[in-house]
């Protein structure tokens, strides 16, 4: 029996609906670009976009961007380019977008739809339905849009990013994230208590605090007072590791702190770091970027620190902490640095004797203040630097690991090697950026689950294990 005209035109409706709008999307940059991009994904899905996973099954590809250093903007520019190449209809975000008002991307690449900022979740949405208007439903339009609470992650599900904060008070010469992500904005304390909540409920098991400063989350506000479960609380990092701390061994999980600056307020938080990891809760661990340790430098940088006062503090955190991980990173090479400038820079390392250090070469980022400093170093040196530094912190590294051998801890499993090793983190290492746990025998342990094991060897990153038995 042929089908009426209204049924016709209902059919067609509802082919056409089956049929979503695909958005393709590359994600660049740093762990807080991670979650911009997660929160337009997140948007995308709820309001019926469906995500391509590859360029040619993409109607239109978003490209989120960053501008850090000429590395990452070369990076950035070459994706826009093969997206162009590729799909030929494409929007782009991110840090690199915000350069020169987004003339930088589009001098560079003309044919590109839309240029946004970062952390610009609205304008991005509003481009896309300029440019691939989402297929009207007759039937699922009538429905409010509903999605996992808590979005879409790019990260494993087992630890996700935390990001408490958007922009930076501080105005180092090196750096130009202020001019593309603007002054520091703290969120409200009590959502970002109710995110991590939801986090933790959905099973996740470690969660990763980020910002451009976390030292200062809250000082935007000036602490504003905020509530969660209906208990005031203030905006300030030490109530928040505190509400952080308790909520992540309530669900026997991990929180680790990244971008701390060594505030004197921070001694308030190692107090409030766990000692044993196992039962979950605040690491002691704590990513601080020193930057250098030559006074002058650090004064050219326009850095809050000076060497011996941090010696100092470092001292005191690990007498109150004794198994306190620190991180850092550093740059070779910047702009008059003397060679003995450097050898002092070395010296701190010695000192300091820190776990787990990262090292850059000073890269001349266009924009940055400290390229009109005189004296530059010239490249070869700038890398020369850069490798004898790292030489100097393998050294310390594979000291600092080799006293774990024949110690148990416990790690959390990120996957597993072709052979069926397990591949761990523990208590002091953040993912992609520090070390791994490899367990000869942790093929049955499953990924996002914790373990207990044995310390059986250690190179000058990693750590060699088995199953405590």
């Amino acid at each position: 029996m042929p089908a009426t005209p209204a049924k016709a035109a209902r059919l067609r409706d509802m082919k056409r609906a089956s049929t979503s709008a695909r958005v393709g999307f590359v994600s660049l940059g740093c762990p807080k670009a991670l979650v911009d991009s997660e929160q337009i994904l997140t948007q995308l899905r709820a309001e019926g976009y469906a995500i391509a996973p590859s360029y040619a099954g993409a109607d239109l590809v978003i490209v989120n961007t960053c501008g850090f250093i000429d590395a990452a903007v070369a990076e950035s520019l070459d994706a826009i380019g093969e997206a162009l190449a590729e799909n030929g209809k494409v929007i782009v975000t991110g840090c690199l977008g915000a350069k020169d008002g987004g003339g930088f991307v589009r001098a560079a690449h003309p044919r590109v739809l839309a240029v946004t900022g970062p952390h610009a979740t609205a304008d991005v949405l509003s481009a896309v339905h300029a440019h691939l208007p989402k297929a009207h439903d007759p039937f699922a339009d009538l429905v409010p849009p509903s999605f996992d609470k808590i979005g879409i992650k790019l990260t494993p599900t087992h630890y996700a990013y935390l990001k408490i904060s958007e922009g930076c008070n501080h105005r180092c010469t090196f750096c130009i994230i202020p001019s593309m992500r603007g002054d520091l904005v703290s969120r409200p304390i009590g959502e970002v208590l109710a995110e991590a909540e939801r986090l933790l409920q959905a099973g996740v098991n470690e969660l990763l605090v980020i910002s451009q400063d976390t030292s200062a989350y809250g000082v935007d506000v000036k602490y504003r007072t905020g509530f969660w479960l209906g208990r005031p609380v203030k905006t300030r990092m030490a109530e928040l590791a505190t509400a952080l701390d308790a909520m992540a061994r309530a669900h026997g999980a991990w929180v680790r702190l990244h971008y701390v600056y060594p505030y004197p307020h921070v001694d308030d938080v190692i107090e409030r770091m766990t000692a044993d990891p196992a039962q979950g809760g605040l690491l002691p661990y704590l990513d601080v970027p020193f930057q250098h340790a030559s006074p002058r430098i650090l004064k050219l940088m326009k850095r809050p620190a000076n060497a011996e006062g941090t010696l100092r503090r470092i001292e005191a955190w690990r007498a109150a902490r004794p198994d306190l991980v620190i991180r850092s990173t550093f740059i070779a090479g910047f702009p008059g640095e003397t060679e003995s400038e450097f050898e002092e820079l070395l010296a701190f390392l010695e000192a300091a004797q820190l776990d787990r250090v990262g090292c850059f070469a000073y890269s001349p980022v266009d924009g940055a203040v400290a390229n009109a400093l005189p004296d530059p170093v010239p490249a070869d040196i700038r890398e020369d630097r850069r490798a004898r530094f790292m030489a100097v912190q393998a050294r310390i590294s594979a000291a600092r690991l080799a006293r774990r051998v024949g110690s148990t801890m416990t790690v959390l499993i990120d996957g597993h090697a072709d052979d069926g090793t397990a591949i761990a983190r523990s208590a002091a290492d953040a993912p992609e950026i520090d070390g791994s746990v490899r367990v000869a025998d942790g093929v049955k342990l499953a990924p996002g689950t914790f373990a207990r094991v044995t310390v059986t060897g250690a190179s000058e990153h990693d750590l060699a294990a088995r199953v405590a038995r």
